[in-house]
């Protein structure tokens, strides 16, 4: 018999044994039996039929495996082990059986449910003195504590050994160390410490003190884990003091009171007795007799909420409505406040909070974290928490990813969740005041088109691709947004990333197939109107999206519908084949993103035949709820009037003809219920009244150039662009209706004097001023009408209706109205909200607007804009009538409202003001355009002129994109006009010469630099401004040429203020990302001009010869800027000084000789006198961020260099190179001339009395820089800088080294050994001229030949300092008095 491999064998022994196995052919001490194979049924399988082993080697065989690999598909169908085990019956589902045993990986991993470790305790590791931690080894735990029966490793054993030992040893020794340790003062002692360490090591077991020892470093490691987690803190909502409270509250916690905490809970860690706990536990209950209290801890009442004195704010916590809960709030635990595990004293849930449960996987819980994050999201727009939190919810929100959250909960199975979804996205994006007020301002002047809701903080383009045009940049950003992931996309705008993830597809979806309930498919119409403002390419997703609109129609725009509905106290329980005024109302805000839209919607869609339906019927007749049907029918005739607006569905006008007559003749009946009462309904139907006006309004302009139309097609011009076919609505079919409105409209006038009747009939008095001011100016324009009809129609209007109505008291306390509620005026009355991120357009009309707001109900601003409309047609078309209307422009609110608009500061256009701004704008264009009739005819007009030249200019920087039509129109008429400059013909220019004469309101020579061109005379300010006026026809074809570029947006602009309907587009106007012109517009000419030059010399052209039209066009910019300077002087307020002289600079970085042309050459020395008066030189700041420029020093680099090339030793260029160079200015370019470009001072020969600036401003204070100063000391020695070369610099030179060298303040040893060895140097240098300048400079005097004065003999404190530095006690030698 073998024996067995022994300890310390080797592999040789191992295989000797081996070997004598095999050849004593023994049997093996373990036999090996294969059990019979189920699937193979009893078939067995004995040794005797395997092949015998060989000796050469070991072979192993597998049953049933074949030699050759088998083919992998078509793969053999397994054996089902348990396949006779299986009962199926006849009428079992195969898909249902399938889904039941499904194995498939997908099944298996929607079952894996992650554990939630939030809670989990982390412990950082015991520290130890040791490299790496102490492993555990079972040798060290004595084995005599026996284990329950059972089978257990050896390791396992020891383990329980080791618990065991512990459980028995710890409750008499750790009570003991409790009582140690709070009970003793003397624990502060280190030896009382030391003294009771060897009693407590001695008494016990060694490896219980290592163990307690280890869980007092665990708790150590514990605090300095909180610790760091604290400073880790991210920064998330604080509340700041609350009034009632004087509560913070915030996530983070001040590091002391953490701390204190962290004491506190060491503290009181004492034994829990019954009298702790509410309920008793009593031994007869089961499984009680070894009451474990530690467990029953959660039992206990929760302490009272403490105020934690700390600096930092503390979490902020909200209920389940909402709202935020003070810190110090002791609320009632039955309220469900209190199912945290941080604070558990504190009610309310943290944001944190609510999004982790927002993810449980209990439907209940996802649904109410879901509703009460939505509660949350709308009252932080409504601004509840403005002053009581710190920071903004929204912006937090989204960046912790909360829109992703909602469009993943959107996909969700149950419907509870989905619901919750749905309303907190509406609660995050749409504001229902913002849609009340867009609804208000529909039947406003142009009051339809809107701005889109596209945000304007979007990524910066980059520079590359300025070359494309408008078409290639728009699909270039497509193409890198289509690239960008959607969270990407998301931050910037959060439509278009919803858009990215075709939420579109999953709210059809909801709404088809889901079919929710009422509350959730009015929020779904709303999130879709919110999307569809977004921009035209939003309204075509949405269009494009399968069964969407389809869905819409079909169940919420139903031709009929179950009666049970107008029953009074009904409620509903599903929506869907019911009609709803919000799905019509989305219809109508689609329509608006473009004509192909409405007309997919009118012809595809049958939105045409539901237009019918619901116009024809009264709203009392309609199956509704009779709100509802008024709310409906206003939004038909909505949607009706856009698509009139496109020249579209004007059929129906002949069809419903008697429809529009009989609502017409009802509405005088309006004046009865309002004085009676104001209620909804009356308000509802004034807005339905209204929408009526403005769908008449837009048919009458379509109407009114179908001759025109009809003329062009019949004219069979093919050679022309493509024919527009002439309306279906002609101008006598629309003539009828105007006595109607002209006697409502006389009705209503008479109640201006109401007060609350005129509030409540405004907005339909507003409509009816527009159609006649619209009807007029399309009825002058027909061939069939006869001119003088027209007029005589007009001087009654006149007589009879606008002449009373001017003079009535309640109209001058409306032109009294504009300045409070004027928006230029009261810019924070259209601020944004404190809640509005930049991701989300909003009008931030939350919470509603002030009653005197520019959109507020006492607002006079849409009934005073119609009528000057109405004023201006009348005008326009009959020139006699303009002197009757002279008395709107005498009216005193009104004249105080303009100066007070064009002096304040430029508005910041945003989303929350350009719709404001625009109406504001409409008012003042026309205040205008009734001035400029009023010039011509009215000979007192001319005490208006200036005023109204201010605001024109003014009104030029502010417009916005989409009213291009209206600034083409101020720059012909008003701009560039004579009459609106009335200077130039009283006296203005003689007031200029005799002001450079008198140098009234300088204290500084007006000097001007000479040229250095021979035949350059020096011209004075009077003959330019005289010059200047006389060229104004030229300056304004100048402007408008540079102004090409615009053509494109002012064609669309002049169709849509003209009423050329069929020619209108979009509804939508153009992104605002500014106004329509620069600021700094009037030296656009010279800025396009530079560019012009600037980009062929970068092709590698070079312009030696500029053209003469490019010098006139300089010669004319620097006219305007001339005139603008001296007679409106405040309208150029807003650039900077140095804005300006940077746009001046281009004169001479502009071709080679351009600057020595004269009248160019005078007009930029007038100008930069101006610049260099004192009040403009206080202002120029040269280190400020300038517009429109990148970098000023690389400005100023590329004018040393072109000095260098062409000056000709100008005087006029070198002052432009010389003013950035005062001491208050960048060290940078002083540094540039003195360091890199000292070849100019040569060149630099600007004389003193030439020089328009003080040397004071260059002189001091004394220079700092010790590098500069070393350079100036360098120039001057070396003869690079002379006093016949460059005055200026050299007196600027010799000051500084003069103030340094005898600098005896306190500094660094290097800059005082610095100034002690230039001293020495001054002291022997050769050239006495300029070493005498060294020592003896004084004061800098333009006056004196030098620039400067000179001591007569060095004051004894220098001369003193100067022989101690020199070391000279030769008294002959020392500086003597000055010969």
């Amino acid at each position: 018999m073998l024996s067995r491999p022994k300890p310390g064998e080797s592999e040789a022994d191992l295989l000797h044994f081996q070997n004598q196995f095999l050849a004593a052919r023994a049997s093996p001490a373990v036999k090996v039996v294969k059990k019979a194979d189920k699937r193979k049924g009893e078939k067995k399988t004995t040794d005797a039929e395997r092949p015998p082993l060989q000796d050469s080697k070991d072979v192993v065989m597998l049953d049933d495996f074949p030699d050759t690999l088998p083919a992998l598909t078509p793969a053999p169908p397994k054996k089902s082990k348990v396949k006779n085990a299986c009962v199926h019956f006849e009428d079992e589902d195969p898909e249902e059986r399938l889904e039941s045993h499904d194995r498939h990986i997908t099944a298996v991993f929607s079952k894996i449910i992650e554990r939630d470790t939030s809670a989990a305790a982390v412990t950082m590791p015991v520290p130890t003195g040791d490299p790496f931690p102490r492993t555990f080894h079972r040798s060290e735990i004595k084995s005599e504590v026996k284990v329950a029966s059972g089978r257990k490793s050896i390791f396992a054993q020891k383990m329980a050994a080791r618990r065991a030992a512990e459980k028995a040893a710890t409750a008499p020794s750790a009570a003991e160390c409790l009582q140690v340790g709070p009970a003793a003062p003397d624990a502060q002692n280190p030896e009382g410490s030391a003294g009771e360490a060897p009693f407590l090591d001695s008494r016990d077991d060694p490896s219980l003190v290592a163990f307690l020892k280890s869980r007092r470093g665990g708790n150590e490691g514990q605090k300095k884990e909180l610790k760091m987690e604290q400073n880790r803190q991210e920064e998330f909502v604080e509340s700041l003091p609350v009034a009632q409270h004087g509560v913070r509250s915030s996530l983070s916690m001040q590091e002391s009171g953490l701390e204190e905490s962290v004491r506190e809970e060491e503290n009181v860690k004492v034994e829990i007795t019954d009298d702790d706990l509410p309920v008793k536990p009593k031994k007869e209950w089961i499984h009680m007799d070894n009451v474990e209290f530690e467990k029953l801890e959660w039992m206990k009442d929760l302490p009272l909420p403490k105020q934690r004195k700390t600096k930092k704010g503390m979490q902020a916590r909200f209920s389940l409505k909402g709202e935020l809960i003070p810190a110090d709030a002791d609320l009632p635990t039955h309220l469900g406040l209190h199912h945290h595990g941080e604070e558990a004293e504190r009610a309310g849930y943290s944001l944190q909070e609510l999004f982790h449960l927002s993810r449980s996987q209990v439907i209940q819980q996802r649904t109410l974290a879901l509703q009460v994050l939505g509660r949350i999201v709308q009252k932080a727009r409504a601004g509840e928490f403005v002053s009581s939190l710190k920071g903004s919810i929204l912006r937090l929100l989204l960046d912790a990813g909360f829109l992703f959250l909602l469009r993943f909960s959107l996909d969700d199975a149950v419907d509870n969740v989905m619901a919750a979804a749905v309303g907190a996205l509406r609660a995050l994006l749409v504001s229902l005041d913002d849609e009340k007020y867009l609804d208000w301002t529909f039947s406003w002047y142009q009051g339809m088109a809107a701005f889109p809701f596209v945000p304007n903080n979007e990524e910066e383009e980059e520079e590359e691709d300025e070359e494309l045009n408008g078409a290639e940049k728009s699909q270039d950003k497509k193409l890198k947004d289509e690239n960008k992931p959607d969270p990407d996309v998301a931050r910037y705008d959060v439509v278009k990333g919803l858009l990215k993830t075709r939420i579109q597809h999953r709210l059809r979806y909801i709404l088809e197939v889901v079919r929710p309930v009422p509350t959730v498919v009015l929020d779904i119409l709303h999130i879709l109107t919110h999307i569809a403002r977004h921009s035209s390419e939003a309204c075509s997703q949405l269009l494009d999206c399968p069964r969407l609109i389809e869905t819409i129609v079909r169940e919420f725009l139903p031709t009929q519908w179950d009666p049970q509905v107008a029953e009074p106290g009904c409620l509903l329980t599903s929506l869907h084949g019911i009609a709803c005024a919000t799905a019509m109302k989305f219809i109508r805000v689609l329509a608006c993103g473009g004509r192909n839209a409405t007309a997919r919607l009118l012809n595809k869609f049958e939105m045409k035949s539901r237009l019918s339906r619901f116009i024809a019927e009264d709203p009392v007749d309609l199956l509704l709820p009779r709100e509802e049907a008024i709310r409906l029918s206003t939004e038909a005739f909505r949607l009706w009037a856009v698509a009139a607006a496109y020249g579209q569905a004007c059929d129906l006008y002949r069809d419903l003809y008697p429809v529009l007559v009989r609502i017409l003749q009802s509405l005088p009946a309006l004046l009865s219920t309002c004085s009676d009462e104001k209620s909804c309904m009356t308000e509802l139907s004034v807005q339905r009244g209204t929408a009526v006006v403005t769908l008449l309004i837009h048919v009458t302009q379509t109407a009114g150039y179908a001759a025109e139309l009809q003329a062009k097609l019949s004219s069979n011009s093919s050679e022309d662009s493509e024919q527009v076919p002439p309306p279906p609505v002609s101008w006598n079919q629309v003539s009828g209706l105007q006595p109607f409105l002209e006697t409502s409209l006389k009705k209503f006038l008479q109640e201006i004097s109401q007060t609350e009747t005129w509030q409540t009939l405004q907005p339909l008095t507003t409509t009816y001023v527009i159609y006649l001011g619209v009807y007029y100016s399309a009825c002058s324009q027909q061939a069939s009408v006869n001119p003088v009809d027209c007029l005589e129609e007009l001087e009654r209007l006149t007589s009879e209706v606008l002449q009373p109505l001017l003079s009535q008291p309640a109209i001058q306390s409306m032109w009294d109205l504009l300045r409070p509620c004027s928006a230029l005026c009261n810019p924070l009355s259209c601020s944004p909200a404190p809640e509005s991120v930049f991701s989300i357009a909003s009008l931030s009309c939350t919470g509603g607007k002030p009653p005197l707001s520019l959109v507020g109900s006492k607002s006079p601003f849409p009934f005073l804009t119609a009528l000057l409309f109405l004023i201006n047609s009348i005008t326009d078309i009959h020139k006699g009538l303009t002197i009757k209307y002279s008395s709107v422009l005498d009216f005193r609110g009104l004249k105080d409202y303009l100066h007070q608009s064009w002096q304040s500061g430029p508005p910041s256009v945003t989303s929350s003001s350009a719709w404001i701004l625009r109406h504001e704008y409409h008012l003042q264009y026309f205040v205008l355009a009734l001035a400029r009739r009023m010039s011509g005819t009215c000979p007192d007009y001319s005490q208006h002129a200036s005023l109204h030249h201010c605001v024109a200019m003014v009104l030029l920087s502010r417009l916005l994109p989409g009213s291009e039509h209206l600034a083409y129109e101020v720059l012909l008429d008003i701009a560039f006009n004579p009459e609106f400059l009335p200077e130039g013909k009283a006296g203005g220019p003689e007031a200029a010469d005799f002001s450079d004469i008198l140098h009234l309101g300088t204290s500084a020579k007006l000097a001007q630099p000479g040229s250095a061109a021979a035949s350059c005379s020096k011209a004075t300010r009077g003959a330019l401004l005289r010059e200047s006026y006389q060229d104004l026809p030229s300056l304004r074809s100048c402007y408008l040429s540079h102004f090409v570029h615009l053509q494109p947006t002012l064609m669309r602009s002049q169709a849509s203020y003209q009423g050329r309907n069929y020619l209108i587009q979009s509804m939508l106007l153009p992104e605002v990302k500014g106004p329509i012109l620069p600021s700094d517009w009037p030296f656009f000419p010279l800025i396009s001009l530079y560019n012009r030059v600037t980009n062929a010399e970068t092709r590698g052209a070079v312009l030696n010869s500029l053209p003469l039209d490019l010098v006139n066009t300089v010669t004319w910019n620097l006219q305007w800027v001339l005139l603008l300077e001296t007679w409106r002087a405040k309208t150029l307020q807003s650039i900077p000084t140095a804005a300006k002289l940077a746009r001046l600079m281009c004169v001479f970085l502009t071709g080679s000789d351009l600057f020595l042309e004269a009248p160019i050459h005078h007009y930029t020395a007038a100008l930069l006198s101006l610049y260099c008066q004192p009040k403009a030189l206080d202002s120029l700041n040269l280190d400020a961020p300038l517009p429109g420029l990148a970098s000023f020093h690389d400005l100023y680099v590329s004018l040393l260099e072109q000095f260098e090339a062409v000056s000709f030793g100008d005087p006029l260029f070198g002052v432009f190179v010389l003013l950035p160079l005062q001491k208050r200015f960048s060290v940078h370019l002083r540094l540039s001339v003195f360091g890199e470009h000292t070849s100019i001072l040569k060149a630099l020969g600007v004389p003193l009395q030439q020089f328009p600036v003080p040397l004071e401003r260059y002189t001091s204070p004394p220079e700092d820089n010790l590098n500069l100063l070393r350079l100036y000391f360098r120039t001057l020695v070396t003869g690079t800088l002379r006093h016949s070369w460059c005055p200026v610099l050299y007196v600027v030179a010799v000051a500084h080294v003069n103030s340094f060298i005898f600098s005896q303040d306190s500094t660094t040893r290097e800059t005082d050994a610095a100034r002690k060895s230039m001293l020495r140097k001054t002291w022997l240098l050769v050239d006495e001229t300029l070493k005498k300048h060294l020592l003896y400079y004084r004061l800098p005097n333009a006056e004196s030949p030098l620039g400067f004065d000179l001591y007569e003999q060095l004051p004894p404190m220098r001369l003193k300092y100067l022989q101690i530095v020199t070391q000279k006690e030769n008294k002959e030698n020392a500086p003597s008095q000055v010969s």
